[in-house]
């Protein structure tokens, strides 16, 4: 992938932390009400922590071989998985263990994680082959599934707080991903015709 390219997933990672910095700073009394399914509103920022936090951990265990070209293969892998680390139950358990890490200043945590992986993408080229559940991958290929990540939570945590202003970079990049997953996976037609008016969703439609 060119500088070019490189320059524009990183910046657009940078947009996405920056959104979920300054949502979570808007939380204020507000950590322990319901979020999302069985989370509060300190288990959701603790899980869309992870989305910065996996970043900085992988680089720290570097691959050999690179087992994942793409972000949509990345999700492909997610979805198609019987591995109960990343089933259902152990992500809300790393959740809420997450929340809770985030401490008493949890606002303040976020903004200190943010701040530092950010400054590792920044020393970084994107070539790094990181080590991820699925094998290795690219960081700047590894990159969009967590900007990605931080799109949608961010969008569930702002929800939660009332309020949804998506920055327009990240959520292009997080839709192009969208439509990618669901061509892959043969649900391109109803996602399709409800962006259209066409129709709503089918109940329990997803592209993960």
């Amino acid at each position: 992938m060119s500088s070019a390219a490189w320059i524009e997933v990183k910046e657009t990672f940078a947009e996405a932390a920056g959104w979920f910095v300054a949502t979570t700073a808007e939380v204020h009394s507000s950590w322990q009400d319901s979020a999302l399914g069985e989370w509060t509103v300190r288990d959701l920022a603790g899980h869309t922590s992870r989305a910065l936090l996996t970043v900085e951990s992988y680089l720290d265990r570097l691959a050999d071989v690179e087992d994942v070209a793409s972000p949509v293969e990345y999700f492909w892998h997610f979805r198609s998985t019987d591995d109960p680390a990343v089933g259902s139950a152990a992500v809300a358990e790393r959740g809420r263990a997450a929340g809770r890490a985030l401490g008493p200043e949890a606002a303040a945590e976020v903004a200190a994680i943010a701040e530092r992986v950010l400054g590792r993408v920044e020393a970084a080229d994107g070539e790094e082959l990181v080590t991820t559940p699925f094998g290795g991958m690219r960081l700047v290929n590894y990159l969009p599934t967590r900007t990605f990540e931080l799109i949608v939570h961010t969008c569930d945590l702002a929800a939660a707080l009332g309020r949804i202003e998506v920055p327009e970079k990240a959520a292009r990049e997080s839709l192009d991903l969208v439509g990618g997953l669901a061509a892959r996976g043969g649900r391109a037609a109803p996602l399709l015709r409800a962006a259209t008016g066409r129709s709503g969703l089918p109940d329990g439609f997803t592209v993960l």
